[in-house]
């Protein structure tokens, strides 16, 4: 498709790209911020085409946490998350005192955490709502675990009743495994309806699928995150049928902005252009890039510094 005038080429348009729809930045709820040494790992895994990659994928920022903070604000990202998520018993709540500890000392960042299926989820995931968490991130495909796993019925009531919204890895992309895709999401939902999830990457592939539980489910979400790139549309393309779906959706604010920054083989930039190329509306986007993810977590205001 060719360039629009709304459309950012580059991350130094990203700041023109708000302005123009009268926003006070961007809200992107689907940012990584990991401890260095685990960072390291994940950056090294992805080099090497892992099996849950499955396909070349060079990372865009690999810069130090300062740095990539710094970007984030220069292109006028106000509020963001710094999801972490586990791969084995034993790593969830030193995660959630690292994501934590970050936050409290990052303006913008909203306070993120993370669970695993083991003895005592509960009760490290109830330590880091009393700390403050403000957004939880389960990575299903990672972590290797159904969402219906017995150990984490008393964490999902936790989070239904007190209404924390948890970013959901639930979809098969960018490789499927045993406990991918929306059955499993199903299953769970059924189980607490009233849980507040975000669907990371609009549950790619099965898009359909994923929208029809986000308009079943009243607190049910989904983020954009890889999208509408060209680099995510070799793989797994939104089916063009399905947009009007998505424009009721993201008016609704059941859409939010998301990135996966920094682990993004392409400028951040392009996550933006390929919404705009959508040509759902103005009042869509401003939707997606701020006004849904500030009615969510209650953002009066900017939660980060101006760009300077």
């Amino acid at each position: 498709m060719p360039v629009t005038e709304t459309e950012p080429v580059g991350d130094a348009d990203v700041p023109a790209f708000w302005q123009r729809l009268g926003l006070p930045g961007l809200a992107d709820v689907h940012v990584h911020f990991l401890p260095p040494r685990l960072l390291k790992r994940v950056w090294a895994y992805f080099d090497a085409a892992g099996p849950l990659v499955g396909t070349e994928w060079p990372i865009r920022y690999r810069w130090g946490d300062a740095e990539r903070v710094d970007h984030l604000r220069r292109m006028g990202v106000r509020a963001f998350s710094a999801l972490a998520y586990p791969h084995k018993p034993g790593m969830a709540a030193e995660l959630n005192r690292w994501t934590l500890d970050f936050a409290r000392a990052t303006p913008g960042c909203l306070p993120s955490a993370t669970f695993y299926p083991e003895p005592g989820a509960d009760r490290y995931v109830n330590d880091a709502l009393d700390a403050g968490a403000r957004v939880f991130k389960v990575h299903v495909q990672v972590g290797g675990f159904a969402p219906t796993d017995p150990a984490l019925d008393k964490v999902w009531g936790l989070l239904a009743d007190t209404g924390v919204p948890v970013v959901v890895h639930a979809g098969h992309a960018p490789v499927g495994t045993a406990h991918t895709g929306p059955a499993g999401f199903a299953a769970l939902l059924a189980r607490h309806p009233r849980l507040s999830a975000i669907v990371a990457h609009l549950g790619a592939p099965d898009y359909t699928d994923f929208l029809a539980l986000a308009e079943r489910y009243e607190r049910v979400r989904l983020d954009t995150t890889m999208a509408f790139t060209p680099f995510f549309d070799r793989f797994v393309s939104f089916p063009a049928a399905e947009l009007p779906r998505l424009r009721e959706l993201g008016l609704a604010g059941k859409v939010l902005l998301g990135s996966d920054f920094p682990n993004i083989p392409y400028p951040y930039a392009e996550q933006l252009a390929g919404l705009a190329r959508l040509d759902l509306g103005d009042d869509w986007l401003r939707a997606v890039c701020w006004d849904s993810a500030a009615a969510l977590f209650d953002l009066d205001r900017p939660v980060a510094p101006p760009a300077s």
